[in-house]
């Protein structure tokens, strides 16, 4: 009895099984550790594809839900590995939710995108093994941009034609198409810029009829950002008469189905048109500074080379800088075509429109400071716009293809 008491044998198995537990739970919680760390790093590579994949593409205005959706199939495409170990794959069901969303300062642009990934703990899942990722991207602008077309597939996109002599000095003429003739030169035009860039490529500009201040066109660059994307036009107000005769003066306000065509003086102020057209008809003559002029609805701007067309915009206020405003659902062509004496400057915006523009040695003068956007550009005639022209055109920018990278 006193030997079996006194035998110190068994305690040391006692002892090492109790110190087992320990150790046993430590090496554990390490492989958890280390697991976890490596579904994490692939889940931040997946994160950082998916953030670039939505820079490239991203434009003003886009929703949580668009954002969320552009970037969701990149991130689950580049979150599983295939490895000989099937073991070793990240499972959909470890990860939340995939998060996308925008942010803005000054000129650049700050996509975020986040999600999380969890795995149980080895001892029956007593502990939650969980990391949280995220990546931000910051699209910034490139150059000043002076001519913009946004049509994605368009030939001819932007098209110099005939006998124009287009000089942009230190200004981008910018294509978002990818085909083959994004921009395009033909007949005996001359063009003078800072650069070409555009999605795809573009046609008769090798020639001695080009010179651009960067050497050749830039070609399959990024698209470039739709610069008036978030501007909101004014609110309908009761719709206004438009007085007889040929000569008239008009107040701002709305119009509703009028056409407003004979000598017309447009006093400052925004001026909504709810369908009907600016039509001035032969030798007619429009006049307005600091006006913005909407073209709501299916409302129509044609004006042709025996008219007389001298429109500014406002510099202050909310739509400081914007000359013609043609919203998104308005297709019809915006044809500015003024004759002798012609000035217009500031925004021609028409972004699901084809924009004719035709210059004149008068519109030339020392260079306007004038910015067209539009689905598709047509310019003929001469024409010469200022590169750098902040104060009349109320501080807004255009600018040509982005810059993307990986800020976190």
């Amino acid at each position: 009895m006193w030997k079996f008491l006194r035998a110190e044998n068994g305690n040391f198995g006692v002892m090492t099984a109790i110190a087992m537990v320990p150790i046993m739970a430590a090496v554990a919680g390490a492989v958890d550790f280390v697991s976890i760390n490596n579904k994490a790093d692939k889940l931040q590579n997946s994160l950082d594809t998916a953030g670039l994949a939505i820079g490239t593409k991203y434009y003003s205005g886009m929703t949580k839900t668009e954002l969320t959706e552009l970037g969701r199939s990149f991130f689950e495409a580049n979150l599983v590995r295939i490895r000989e170990n099937a073991d070793d794959l990240i499972y959909n069901e470890q990860v939340s939710d995939f998060e996308a969303s925008a942010s803005s300062s000054g000129d650049k642009n700050f996509i975020e995108v986040k999600s999380s990934i969890h795995q149980l703990g080895m001892f029956g899942g007593s502990i939650d093994w969980t990391a949280h990722r995220r990546s931000v991207v910051q699209v910034a602008p490139g150059q000043p941009a002076c001519v913009l077309a946004l049509d994605p597939h368009a030939s001819a996109s932007v098209k110099l034609q005939g006998s124009t002599r287009v000089t942009l000095d230190g200004c981008i003429i910018a294509s978002n198409s990818d085909a083959a003739d994004s921009v395009s030169r033909g007949g005996s035009a001359l063009v003078q810029a800072e650069c070409v860039v555009t999605v795809g490529t573009t046609m008769g500009l090798g020639t001695s009829s080009t010179k651009l201040a960067c050497g050749l066109p830039h070609e399959r660059q990024l698209a470039s950002l739709d610069p008036l994307a978030n501007v909101v036009p004014p609110p309908y107000t009761a719709c206004q008469n438009v007085p007889g005769g040929k000569t008239k003066t008009l107040s701002p306000g709305t119009f509703c189905n009028k056409t407003i065509s004979g000598d017309v003086t447009l006093e400052p102020g925004n001026y909504i048109l709810r369908g009907g057209q600016i039509k001035l008809g032969g030798n007619g003559r429009l006049t307005g500074a600091g006006v913005t002029i909407f073209l709501m609805e299916d409302a129509q701007f044609v004006s042709n080379a025996n008219e007389v067309i001298n429109l500014s915009p406002p510099s202050t206020g909310p739509y400081a800088g914007i000359t013609i405003y043609q919203v998104k659902t308005n297709t019809n062509d915006v044809q500015i075509n003024g004759g002798s004496g012609s000035n217009v400057a500031g925004f021609i915006y028409a972004p699901a429109a084809h924009v004719f523009y035709a210059g004149n040695s008068d519109m030339t003068g020392d260079g306007l400071c004038i910015r067209i956007v539009g689905n598709t550009i047509e310019m003929t005639g001469n024409s010469s716009v200022k590169s750098n022209c902040d104060a009349e055109l109320g501080g807004k920018k255009m600018y040509a293809g982005r810059i993307i990278s990986l800020v976190r």
